[in-house]
């Protein structure tokens, strides 16, 4: 199951006390203070694993507890500090602190990682308190409490090329076709519930990932249909192809909501490089004038493919992987 967000705790350790002790030792009575400090209570971390591929994990455990420090004890020995908790999430993790509704981390490369809430601080012991007029204090401080906040997880998939169409565009056929990829794939709206990867292979050593990003609706960044579920899935890929069915009634309509729905998203996704992908060209079009005048003034390439016969898919790998280079110029 994909699982894109989530809600969690985390509680760092709290600092152990320090203590009020003093020396004792045969022939003296009346040492002076030895009293230890409190170790430091542990972090909490979230570290990025590229194992993991969704938040699921934290529908079923969403609260995360760093150990205590140890307090401290006699003879100045420090007590000891607690472990943090390590939290593994995928790449592509964006971290929000709920209370103050700012962005506390965005994860993406493997291994990144970023102390969420920091233990507090151990306590110290009496022999920090000793001076020349008082030799004999019985002060100690007690440890801190270890932060607590509410995070709120958001996963934004990390794709070279997204594919961005209407319901029934041909997306998940033509990810099959170039990806080792096996989407769901039928004659109905919505066949795609949830963002699917796939790696496309160019040439010997030369791959780049493509995401199919599941359907828009003209009102998708309101919230109608999916889309305001993943819009945001669109934000890191670094090239976007608008995949459109030539057999619509009406492709310079379908492009155009595709176009306003990720500028009323975020404007800047169609400053990405991209193209326009049209499929299903095994079927007889709809030639009309408004598609003739989308094909003549676009000013992004237009490639005709059909994914069922194969026909124009190594143009477009090609197509793709000029645009991607152009990209890390």
């Amino acid at each position: 199951m994909f699982i894109d967000q989530a809600k969690i705790v985390v509680i760092a350790g709290n600092g152990g006390n320090g203590v009020v002790s003093f020396r004792r030792e045969k022939y003296i009575p009346k040492g002076g203070p030895d009293g230890g400090d409190g170790g430091n209570g542990g972090n909490v971390v979230l570290r990025v694993d590229p194992n993991l591929h969704t938040l699921l994990d934290f529908h079923f455990k969403n609260k995360f507890k760093a150990q205590s420090g140890k307090h401290g004890q006699g003879a100045k020995k420090t007590g000891r500090s607690g472990q943090d908790v390590v939290i593994r999430v995928p790449p592509g993790t964006v971290v929000r602190d709920l209370e103050r509704n700012e962005v506390i981390a965005d994860l993406i490369a493997a291994d990144q990682q970023v102390v969420v809430a920091r233990g507090g601080r151990g306590g110290r012991g009496n022999a920090h308190f000793a001076t020349p007029t008082k030799q004999a204090p019985r002060q100690a401080e007690p440890g801190e409490a270890g932060e607590c906040r509410q995070l709120q997880l958001e996963l934004k998939l990390i794709a070279d090329v997204g594919l961005v169409g209407l319901p029934n565009a041909g997306k998940s056929t033509l990810l099959s076709r170039l990806t080792a990829a096996r989407p769901k794939i039928a004659d109905y709206p919505f066949t795609t519930l949830a963002p699917n990867l796939g790696i496309v292979h160019y040439q010997e050593g030369q791959s780049f990932v493509m995401a199919d990003i599941p359907g828009l609706i003209e009102g998708a960044h309101q919230g109608k249909g999916l889309g305001l579920d993943f819009l945001r899935h669109i934000e890191r890929t670094k090239v976007l192809a608008f995949v459109i069915d030539h057999t619509s009634e009406n492709v310079a309509q379908d492009y155009e909501v595709l176009r306003n729905e990720l500028h009323a998203f975020n404007p800047e996704l169609l400053k990405k490089p991209g193209l326009v992908v049209l499929t299903k060209m095994d079927l007889p079009g709809n030639e009309n004038d408004t598609a003739m005048e989308l094909y003549n003034n676009l000013e992004l390439p237009i490639l005709k493919i059909s994914a069922l016969t194969g026909d124009g898919l190594i143009e477009l790998k090609n197509k793709l992987w000029e645009l991607l280079n152009d990209v890390h110029r």
